[in-house]
């Protein structure tokens, strides 16, 4: 359609007999001005919605003192994204980055973080949103820890926005306290507990004894004692192929950790012995397979559950950090460690620990070594103190 100038400089109209507004042709108005030495036309809006050469006249003059002051206009204003669309970036990126392909923040994003934010865009999220997040989460008997874990998956979504320019905006999350973990396990196996739950997760192969439904999964002991003797995660144990044994050194190569930082891990014999038996034949293949011997495992087989409530390990306990999981197994080799009096740092390592921060609650775990630092430096003391004295008589 044709523009035709109004009254009002820069002001141009287009009428459209198709539409009708107040039984005549409905008006399209448009205004031109010059950016950059270029003529620029944007479209403002029609009569039948409220607007008018007047209106459209005062939009231009408002333009032109912004481009004056070298400001941008609100059309080339970019809007900030819909959080379920940096959810969808975010999510594709972390099923290439992140531990078990990413499924953790997904679950944690679908579950609790897409219900409040999907819908609003990321400049639209306050600090208060993320409070009343936290507080409902809690009302539902969420964990402090899961809590947490929510809090942590915004920033790193909203953080990862912004290094992706995708959105330049401070990220609301630092205005938010997060809740102060309590779920760290404190329950360790003694080392006759140890040897009862790996004797329970033997299978039977006795066939008078149990019903083939009973029957034990044959490599739910092998991983109980690789993480119980080299204090491997689940998720280590299901990762590891043929190629990361080492058996001439005595050592596996854990090349996909937790934290994407590789580490050693040092067989004790009796791993030596059951991984031996343990193969694969080709170095790419998985150590541990699912029931139908295609790919990895990707989860703990319900049977450990039940070989720790057959030996009623868990009877009675409804704190969650004192009942006894597979996870404990990791917990109570690094614990092992600790009352045998190696180091901090040691442990740290063997575990694949990020910072002594996170293993320092073993600490409390060492009085004999503590005690014997303490003895050392009062012999220390004394003996110096004894040739400081003869110093003192021979003169």
């Amino acid at each position: 359609m044709k523009r035709e100038l109004t009254k009002y400089t820069g002001v141009y109209e287009r009428k459209y007999n198709v539409r009708i507004c107040t039984g005549k042709a409905d008006i399209c108005f448009d205004i031109s001005y010059k950016r950059d030495g270029k003529k620029k036309w944007e479209k403002v809006g029609w009569a039948s919605e409220g607007y008018t050469a007047k209106t459209a006249s005062n939009l231009r003059t408002e333009h032109l003192r912004l481009i004056r002051n070298g400001e941008e206009l609100p059309k080339e204003k970019k809007k900030a994204p819909y959080f379920k669309d940096v959810a969808v970036e975010y999510l594709e990126w972390a099923s290439q980055n992140k531990a078990r392909e990413g499924r953790d923040d997904k679950n944690l994003y679908k579950n609790h973080l897409s219900k409040a934010f999907d819908k609003k865009r990321l400049n639209e999220i306050s600090s208060f949103d993320l409070e009343r997040l936290k507080n409902n989460l809690t009302k539902e008997g969420l964990a402090a820890g899961s809590v947490r874990h929510c809090l942590v998956l915004f920033r790193q979504m909203f953080n990862k926005a912004v290094l992706w320019k995708m959105y330049n905006g401070e990220n609301p999350i630092k205005g938010v306290k997060l809740p102060a973990l309590q779920n760290q396990r404190e329950r360790f196996l003694r080392y006759d507990e140890a040897s009862l739950l790996l004797d329970e997760l033997k299978i039977d192969n006795n066939p008078m004894k149990k019903k083939p439904s009973e029957k034990k999964d044959p490599q739910l002991h092998d991983m109980a004692l690789l993480s119980l003797h080299c204090g491997l995660r689940a998720g280590e144990i299901f990762n590891l192929k043929g190629q990361d044994l080492n058996f001439e050194n005595g050592l596996i190569n854990i090349s996909d950790p937790k934290n994407k930082e590789n580490r050693k891990a040092f067989m004790t014999e009796a791993v030596k012995e059951t991984l031996s038996k343990r193969i694969p034949k080709s170095p790419a293949e998985y150590i541990f397979k699912d029931r139908k011997h295609k790919g990895k495992i990707t989860s703990i087989s319900a049977a450990f559950r039940k070989s720790v409530n057959t030996l009623k390990f868990n009877k009675g306990i409804t704190d969650r950090r004192q009942m006894v999981t597979f996870h404990t197994l990791r917990h109570t080799f690094a614990s092992w460690l600790a009352l045998q009096g190696e180091t901090i740092l040691t442990i740290k390592e063997l575990l694949g620990h990020k910072t002594l921060a996170m293993t320092a609650r073993y600490a409390h775990l060492m009085p004999e070594h503590k005690k014997q630092a303490t003895l050392n430096l009062e012999k220390a003391f004394m003996q110096k103190r004894n040739e400081n004295s003869l110093n003192k008589r021979g003169k």
